[in-house]
């Protein structure tokens, strides 16, 4: 706890954590998945990168649930493997295909398999992200561009190939997760936040090139979530989930203060739908 305590548990801004989840909460109440019968993505293909945990998964499984076709990737093929079977297991439809964000033949390769299969693209989450904390100048050349190329340039790469599709189909929507740490930092974090930041500019400027066109681009900014990228950031990977649940709400009490409690990945997907 004192390592925790030291570490701040990522020491999101409180205001800005506390206002992101206080409208998860209210969020999740009225975006909770509809009956069978009003199913919401019925007959719609959705694209997300890094859904094999985390806001990702949670968001795959939620569109899914909503009759959505779901064409998902992220590297960690065994995860993968579990999150499409467990969509199928539910009676949904997911395709989960191995790519690195990072690299733009997967990139394109990913896109283009998930508009093949399902004959059209309607709906894109570029999720994908990882953080790596450490004071500026102890970056290297090689960990600050991982950081950026995947939470920025890959959003970018995301786009570049679905949006032609979108534009074939007449319209779409793309939603892009930023972070609370695009409007308010902490020390340690200059890499992510810059790539976070970014997003910003990035959906701002493309939703005026493409909504005259039937597309919409918009980004979310969650506050701190309890994913397992917030979990290995704050150093407690391998520790038992008892352990991690006890220091998360312990920190939650005094950086979140309207909930006491981080965000779930499920209330993030919701906004996501």
């Amino acid at each position: 706890m004192a390592e925790l305590n030291r570490r701040a548990m990522l020491g999101w801004s409180a205001a800005a954590v506390a206002g992101s989840l206080a409208a998860c909460s209210e969020a999740s109440s009225s975006t909770a998945a509809s009956p069978a019968t009003e199913r919401r993505f019925a007959n719609k293909v959705v694209v997300i990168t890094g859904a094999t945990s985390g806001i990702g998964r949670a968001a795959a499984l939620a569109f899914a649930a909503e009759g959505g076709k779901v064409g998902f990737c992220g590297r960690r093929e065994l995860l993968g493997r579990q999150v499409e079977q467990e969509i199928r297991a539910h009676g949904g439809e997911a395709a989960y295909i191995k790519a690195d964000v990072r690299i733009e033949a997967e990139v394109k390769s990913f896109v283009d398999r998930v508009a093949q299969r399902y004959g059209r693209l309607d709906v894109a989450f570029n999720n994908a992200g990882i953080t790596l904390e450490r004071p500026l100048h102890e970056y290297t050349s090689q960990q600050w561009d991982d950081v950026l190329h995947t939470n920025l340039r890959g959003v970018f790469l995301a786009m570049k190939y679905e949006i032609p599709y979108m534009l074939a189909a007449g319209g779409g929507n793309i939603v892009v997760t930023s972070s609370s740490n695009a409007i308010a930092t902490t020390e340690h974090r200059s890499a992510y936040t810059a790539s976070k930041r970014g997003l910003v500019g990035l959906v701002q400027s493309a939703a005026f090139d493409y909504a005259a066109k039937g597309i919409r681009i918009n980004a979310l900014i969650p506050g701190t979530t309890d994913t397992d990228l917030v979990r290995r950031a704050a150093g407690m990977e391998n520790a038992p989930d008892a352990i991690w649940e006890i220091a998360a709400r312990q920190w939650a009490k005094s950086h979140v203060p309207g909930l006491q409690r981080m965000a779930t990945p499920q209330e993030i997907a919701a906004f996501a739908l």
